[in-house]
Order: structure tokens, then sequence, then C-alpha cells
């Protein structure tokens, strides 16, 4: 995915702000060419940096067209967002991450756009049409509409994380990685006498069995062992302590 060629198309948006707010969304998500079908005088530009902030270098770039045929006519695709279905709405509607791998391949050498239409009426019929595929964001049945921003706040966010495929908060570590744990928890519990003669082999499944659940990280490891390897040697130190040697 080349997020580059990713253009954001607004037909004919009401609320200034909402344009603020839909650079922000941008730029949150490192896509940064936003097209408008409208005339650009409509737009108060103060409002739109209202909610903008730090992304209204993405309105100063903006681009002002007739229609989304002229918007759209340099890119391989026109998607255009719709959460109604029927005859006139494309038939077939892409989920975000669908679309997102779709547009993928589409993006390495061409631009791929995604169309919004405006606030109180999305896309109508006749602007639908003259997008190339229809593409829909599940909501609820009782609030369906979802506010300007927000819809392109997910289309962006499910072309950024498809740049970051292999990327998670954590990795979680193996059972075997996992074993190095447990045994080290047990071993600062057997230095404090903890176990009697029996006891460590069923003390360390129950951890294991505990800590698998859990999912650990290997600096959640880490914090464990320590953990239990401090407590142990404070407590040898203050045994020592009460019971000096004569």
């Amino acid at each position: 995915m080349n997020l580059q060629n990713i253009v954001i198309v607004l037909s004919h948006p009401e609320e200034s702000r909402n344009v603020g707010a839909v650079c922000r969304a941008m730029a949150n998500n490192s896509i940064k060419e936003l097209r408008i079908v409208g005339n650009k005088d409509s737009i108060d530009d103060s409002r739109v940096r209202i909610l903008a902030i730090h992304a209204s270098n993405i309105w100063d770039q903006a681009k002002f067209y007739p229609s989304i045929t002229e918007a759209t006519k340099d890119c391989v695709c026109a998607a255009g967002t719709t959460r109604r279905r029927g005859k006139k709405r494309k038939g077939k509607l892409y989920l975000p991450e669908e679309f997102a791998d779709l547009a993928s391949g589409m993006t390495d050498n061409g631009k791929a756009a995604i169309v919004f239409g405006n606030e109180r009426t999305g896309l109508t019929d006749e602007e639908l049409l003259e997008c190339t595929m229809g593409v829909t964001i599940p909501s609820s049945d009782e609030f369906a509409s979802l506010n300007l921003s927000h819809a392109v706040q997910i289309l962006c966010y499910h072309m950024f994380r498809h740049t970051k495929k292999n990327f998670t908060g954590y990795t979680p570590i193996t059972l075997s990685r996992l074993d190095q744990t447990v045994t080290s928890i047990a071993d600062s519990l057997q230095r404090i006498g903890f176990f009697s003669k029996t006891g460590r082999p069923d003390m360390e499944q129950f951890w294991k069995t505990i800590l698998s659940r859990a999912s650990l990280s290997e600096s959640e490891a880490q914090y464990l062992e320590k953990t239990f390897d401090k407590a142990a040697g404070l407590s040898t130190h203050n045994t020592k302590n009460e019971y000096p040697l004569q």
C-alpha cells in the first residue's frame, strides 16, 4: 500500500469544521491528498483550521473540482462510500478491510480515490454512478449514520493499517520461554523454603497454566522473574538479620 497514492474526495461538504476534522483524520494515517467537489468560497477557512489543528497543511494543499468525475479522472479507481444498498448503489459493497486489500495493489503504480458524500445526504445515486465501486462501513441499525470525519478516519485507518500488517502491540513468549519463567519463580520460592520435600512440580504446573493464559510479553516475563527473585533475596536477608550468627 502506497499511502501517497490514496486520495480522499469530499463531495460538497456542508460543515467547514468537518473539513478540518477530515484533515486531521487523514494526517493521523499518513494520507495527505485531499480533493473537494464544490466551491472553495463556500468553506470557511477559519472554521476549517479550528479542528484541523496541525493538519492544516492538508487543507492548504487541497484541490477543488466541479464533479467527482473530474476529481478522480487521474485515479485507477473511485470507491464511493455508502451505507445504503440497492440497484443503483453498486450492488456489491466492499468492507473497509476488503477495499484496503484491493487498493494495496492498485496504489503501487496508480492513485485510488475514496469518495465521501456530504453530511446530510451522503452520496446521491447520481454521484455514486460516477464512482467505479462502493464501500460500506457496518454500523448500528438503530443509528447508522456516521459523522463525515469519523467515516474518513475509519477508511484511512484501514489503509494505514494495511501498511503495518506485521505490527503487533507485543509478541507473546513461547511455551519454552515460559518454562524459564516458571522455573525462575519456583527457584525463588525454593530459596525461602516455600516447598517441603514435595510440592514443587504441582506449583510449577499451576504457574504455567495461569501464565500461559495471560500471554505474557518478554518484558512482563522478565518483570515477574525479577519480582520473585527480589522477594526471595529480601526474605533471605531479613532471616539472617533476625537470627544473627553468635
